[in-house]
């Protein structure tokens, strides 16, 4: 497949960059940017050179707009857009079971539906000239396709503020709702990123796939099923290779050398 909205490399550590690259549309996205974005990050799943994945934007000003408003006005059967909808839980959903590890840098604005992508990510660091809202409800929609996730990220009264009122807030103010990990100046984002991509790769692909695996699976159980779910993880855990690799190196004082097994 050619991507056209979307530039996707894999460096030497082994991190694989998604970057959005429609400046004209500020990143807005349309089926198109949604389906180059759903195959950039199942090519990163399926390649086992990759260990980690950093969600980025070429646009110096702007993550991304959000959902496109001229697919949102067109003139199409309901059918169509109710289908073309599903591309974003199915995005969302890819990347909360990728298995590795995936960073969003956000510079800039990150909007609507690019809230929701930000928020499907496992970490998120922004820089100071980031700023992040819904802002749906101004132009008579509704950010529905994200308030699941906006509502396990951010405590309820805040989350329904953001959706409700369609305000913009800052990147300390989203750091301080969990919305962000790490706040840094803009021109320190590329090398902050990078290295907190490099460490994530290094760790072990194997375990770092178990518990990515197991942070999605549980997140929604009752506490008596999680703890029983997670023991069983755990004990896989046991089997592996690399955890006593993992150990042995420790005590030996050296780096430990992954399998994968």
């Amino acid at each position: 497949m050619s991507l056209t909205t979307v530039r996707y490399d894999v460096d030497a550590s082994g991190v694989a960059c998604v970057a959005m690259d429609q400046p004209d549309s500020r990143n807005a996205l349309s089926d198109t940017m949604l389906d180059d974005l759903l195959f950039s990050f199942a090519q990163a799943r399926d390649d086992a050179q990759v260990r980690c994945v950093v969600l980025a934007s070429t646009h110096p000003a702007t993550f991304s707009a959000g959902g496109s408003l001229d697919g949102f006005a067109a003139d199409v059967p309901l059918t169509h857009k109710h289908r073309a909808a599903a591309r974003f839980p199915r995005l969302f959903t890819l990347i909360g079971k990728l298995g590795k590890p995936v960073i969003c840098a956000v510079d800039g604005h990150c909007l609507a539906g690019a809230l929701g992508l930000a928020l499907a990510c496992d970490l998120v660091i922004a820089s100071e000239n980031a700023t992040f809202g819904t802002p749906e409800i101004n132009v008579g929609l509704f950010p529905f396709m994200i308030a699941a996730l906006l509502y396990r990220n951010v405590p309820r009264k805040k989350a329904t503020e953001l959706l409700l009122l369609g305000d913009r807030i800052d990147a300390q103010q989203a750091e301080r709702l969990g919305i962000v990990n790490t706040v840094v100046p803009s021109e320190d984002l590329a090398d902050v990123v990078r290295d907190r991509a490099t460490r994530l790769a290094a760790k072990s692909p194997l375990l770092m796939r178990l518990g990515k695996d197991a942070l999605w699976r549980q997140q929604d159980m009752p506490i008596d099923d999680a703890w029983d779910y997670l023991r069983s993880q755990l004990t896989i855990a046991f089997t592996t290779e690399d955890l006593r690799e993992g150990v042995d190196a420790f005590f030996e004082k050296r780096p430990p050398v992954w399998t994968g097994r």
